[in-house]
């Protein structure tokens, strides 16, 4: 792999596809570490690219196929762009790497939640107000834990219901903000420590990921739940799940979640099998009366019976 071809591989990624940093960063190791296997990638056969995946073979199925796709897209890229005829691409391992499901909360445990949290924030203390407002944004909106940490003040509205959020890749959207959150949101800017530039402000910077994960376990222990069942991230996992378990629109949780690809939001169609089930049991056609024989339509009894 030469440096001005990878260089210009993940410019384009930056450019054209709004690749955040830390994506960028992690495609330069993948192509970096093939070519201290093979050498320049640019040039790479596909008895190269076998060698490659044998020296591969060891690595978890979902590292290898994070590899594999960034040198597929390398080669794609070379193609599309005249610095190569054909692609080597096809001799790499095809892994089959299963998303895991996501850990979950019911709505009984986000009760506990919720009154434990209003409970001490009942008092006033910034601390308790605090933890509030992050609970609400993160289980009403379904903020990333970076994306809540680091939200400006000037992100809050004066009037719309909306917060505008800078999720993955530096793409904005508008996450709507509930009746609680924005009583909650008003509250902490009450007593927040006057900081003009983030809304949840820490020793001069914003609050940080790791620090968010302490509070909401420290919270849950007090709530009476597993501290190591819940993140942040298992609350947006909640809001997703509990969203379609209300009838939300795929595509609407796409676009509330910040999903580039409707595939990534498809995993949460999964854990609501229950409500699927129900749904066909009372809206199809056969299930009217409770009596498939009878919902049929007629002369498919006969029909039925014939064959």
């Amino acid at each position: 792999m030469t440096t001005s071809e990878a260089e210009s591989f993940l410019a384009m990624l930056a450019a054209e596809r709004g690749a955040a940093a830390n994506t960028l960063a992690a495609y330069r190791r993948d192509l970096e570490g093939a070519g201290e296997h093979i050498g320049d990638l640019a040039t790479a056969t596909r008895d190269d690219l076998v060698r490659l995946g044998a020296a591969w073979s060891d690595l978890a199925p979902a590292s290898l196929a994070r590899k594999c796709s960034a040198l597929r897209q390398f080669y794609g890229f070379l193609i599309d762009e005249g610095l190569r005829a054909d692609d080597p691409s096809s001799a790499l391992p095809k892994p089959r790497s299963r998303r895991p499901l996501p850990r979950l909360l019911d709505h009984a445990e986000i009760a506990r939640l919720f009154v434990t949290a209003e409970d001490e924030a009942a008092a006033e203390t910034p601390a308790g107000v605090r933890m509030l407002t992050l609970l609400e944004l993160l289980y009403g909106s379904g903020l990333r834990a970076t994306e809540l940490v680091s939200l400006p003040l000037a992100a809050v509205p004066r009037d719309a219901p909306f917060l505008t959020i800078t999720g993955k890749g530096g793409q904005q959207r508008m996450v709507p903000v509930s009746a609680r959150a924005g009583l909650a949101l008003r509250r902490w800017l009450a007593v927040r420590e006057a900081a003009p530039r983030w809304l949840f402000p820490s020793r001069g910077k914003h609050l940080s990921r790791v620090r968010l994960f302490q509070l909401l376990r420290e919270l849950a222990g007090r709530a009476g739940i597993e501290p190591a069942r819940i993140s942040p991230h298992v609350l947006r996992h909640a809001f997703a799940t509990h969203l379609l378990e209300g009838g939300a629109d795929l595509r609407v949780l796409q676009t509330l979640l910040g999903h580039a690809d409707i595939a990534t939001t498809q995993i949460y169609t999964h854990v609501d099998s229950a409500r699927l089930v129900a749904l066909v049991n009372s809206k199809h056609p056969l299930a009217r009366h409770g009596d498939p024989v009878r919902a049929l339509p007629p002369g498919a009894q006969a029909t039925s019976d014939a064959r």
